[in-house]
């Protein structure tokens, strides 16, 4: 990265423009558009996650102010708030959807040996929802309650260096088990979901996908014994049994059998009955597999306090969306210069040191190398450690 260029443009030049220009021209966005582009766009959208701006015309005066600077950082268009919000009503949020999946796809690569805790060779992944409470008033096409308004983000999060590979938004009414309809399975692969997602037909489509689930067994769980292996009680385990499904619906929805297993947490004392299709892994690797579940919980914790998705810049269900998947391809972008550059900041620590430097013209690798920038004592020690890997 040589000198004189701003540490914003060093970043953007981790951004694949072939491919993204490709996205573009998939759905016509820079048709008819003579000055103000998608990658403007891009780079306008970008620019107010990783400074924290709280609104569109936060960031319309944070760049008017250094205007003589935007040419240099690749910014072309002319800048004005009606510009930015017309582009993101009317520009199709599947264009960055789209681009999302090419920066997710290099990160998979980078982090395919990432370790997460447990020892395993197949790609493990984690899937849950969080909701994201809206003003029923300002987006009334997000109607959640009578009087209430909300959209589900719908991530499935690979374990190997905490990347979203799957993100589905939708309206707050859809259930979470519904979203294993839209997913299309990887064969040898282990999906990790709490209780809310089992719904056995829904499950053995898993189990013909020759994947694997570990799942929660619900209270009104109803099964028959074949077998029972032995367990160290040590470990907290405390049953390893085979069976299958005695409901009749649930027995008609999944024929074959199924593993049970119950583990109890010393630590906080509480029983947990696990369910999977999974025989050769070992029973106490099953219950480590659920616990690394927790993570998508932290990545939706982390998200909503780092990145702009609670307040929104436009009204209107495309720019919502736009808003969300650029803030998904500056996380994952980030994610990808951290690998790239060998750094040993967290990425909580890296957003944090751009945010004050975009327009500095240093070496971004000097700016994470300078001796106070990886002092990180200066953190909150209640501070999410997800990404402190």
């Amino acid at each position: 990265m040589h000198e004189g260029c701003f540490i914003f443009s060093q970043l953007m030049e981790f951004l694949p423009t072939y491919d993204f220009n490709k996205c573009v021209r998939r759905y016509h966005g820079n048709h008819r558009i003579r000055t103000f582009s998608c990658y403007d766009q891009f780079l306008c959208m970008a620019f107010g996650q990783l400074t924290y701006r709280d609104s569109l015309r936060d960031v319309v005066t944070c760049l008017d102010v250094l205007k003589t600077k935007l040419f240099h950082v690749g910014i072309r268009g002319n800048v004005s708030r009606t510009t930015l919000a017309d582009a993101n009503e009317n520009r199709d949020w599947r264009i960055y959807a789209d681009f999302a999946q090419v920066l997710i796809a290099q990160a998979r690569m980078l982090y395919a040996d990432e370790d997460f805790g447990v020892e395993l060779d197949e790609t493990v992944y984690a899937l849950d929802a969080s909701t994201i409470d809206l003003c029923l008033s300002l987006f009334p096409w997000a109607r959640f309650r009578r009087a209430k308004g909300a959209i589900k983000l719908h991530t499935l999060l690979n374990l190997r260096g905490n990347i979203p590979e799957f993100i589905y938004i939708s309206d707050g009414k859809l259930h979470d088990v519904n979203i294993l309809d839209i997913l299309i399975p990887e064969a040898g692969s282990i999906y990790v979901m709490d209780r809310g997602y089992v719904d056995f037909s829904r499950l053995y489509a898993l189990h013909q996908a020759t994947a694997f689930f570990v799942t929660r067994a619900k209270s009104n769980f109803q099964c028959q014994r074949r077998y029972s292996r032995p367990v160290d009680k040590t470990s907290g385990l405390r049953c390893d049994q085979t069976v299958v499904l005695t409901g009749v619906r649930s027995r008609e929805d999944y024929p074959e059998a199924l593993r049970r297993i119950v583990y109890r947490d010393a630590e906080t004392d509480k029983r947990f009955v696990f369910l999977t299709n999974n025989f050769p892994l070992p029973a106490l690797t099953i219950a480590q597999l659920y616990k690394a579940r927790w993570q998508v919980e932290l990545f939706f914790k982390w998200i909503k306090q780092h990145l702009r998705i609670k307040a929104f810049y436009g009204t209107s269900a495309n720019a919502v969306k736009t808003q969300i998947w650029i803030a998904v391809c500056v996380y994952v972008l980030v994610a990808i210069v951290k690998k790239r550059l060998g750094l040993d900041h967290s990425l909580y620590t890296i957003l944090q040191i751009l945010s004050v430097g975009l327009f500095e013209k240093t070496p971004i690798l000097q700016v994470f190398s300078h001796p106070d920038s990886t002092n990180e004592t200066h953190e909150c020690c209640n501070q999410l450690e997800l990404f402190n890997f």
